[in-house]
């Protein structure tokens, strides 16, 4: 097999789910195909979570002789703290008009969470430019927030762009001159849900930032 096929099977490789037992969990961070008789997964594993989303169904019944598998998420970080959000969107009225950035990260060795303001390369009332941070050893990612200004909340196409390959939840708050709108979404490689409903500890703590 050629060196790069080979290295790269390696590192996102294709796993027959049993029929018998469970699939052997995975070792580390990273990404595999699931192929089971009800279709192909993606696996996504991260210390802070871990997902399984069906990428396809096969076009004819067939006896795929494999086991079958499902869809999964799990939260292995627990809540997000609803105090770092409502930080987040005292950083956000505080640079009104513009827009802000920030990450909600967590330790995967203390279990602890932090907020990280992003350094802003430019910023405007409709535009935000940042680096992405580094991170202290042991630490992931797990809220990527920025806000609208005074705007309304909602993921643009930029958004879209910018989150294509993240595995992360993406959180967006507007009119951040009074009690904020919200959008929020998980980002799976490339797979964007939105969140049926958000958090009640995170809007009664964005209640209380303008009581």
């Amino acid at each position: 097999m050629n060196p790069v096929d080979f290295a790269l099977q390696g590192s996102f490789p294709s796993v027959m789910v049993p029929t018998r037992e469970p699939v052997a969990p995975m070792t580390g961070p990273g990404e595999r195909l699931l192929i089971a008789s009800n279709g192909v997964f993606l696996e996504i594993n991260r210390p802070w979570i871990r997902l399984v989303r069906r990428l396809a169904s096969f076009e004819w019944r067939t006896p795929v002789p494999y086991g079958h598998a499902a869809e999964l998420t799990e939260l292995t970080c627990g809540s997000v703290p609803a105090e770092l959000v409502a930080e987040f969107a005292r950083m956000a009225r505080a640079a009104l008009p513009n827009e802000a950035g920030a990450w909600i990260v967590w330790d995967a060795a203390t279990g602890h969470f932090r907020l990280v303001p992003l350094p802003s390369l430019s910023h405007s009332p409709a535009h935000l430019s940042y680096e992405r941070p580094e991170l202290r050893s042991g630490e992931w990612l797990v809220v990527d927030c920025h806000s609208h200004g005074s705007g309304s909340a909602y993921f643009s196409t930029t958004d879209d762009r910018d989150d294509q390959h993240d595995v992360k939840f993406a959180l967006v708050l507007g009119h951040c001159h009074r009690v904020p709108s919200v959008a929020l979404r998980l980002c799976a490689k490339g797979r964007f849900e939105p969140a049926q409903a958000v958090p009640q500890k995170w809007m009664t703590a964005l209640e209380g930032e303008v009581a």
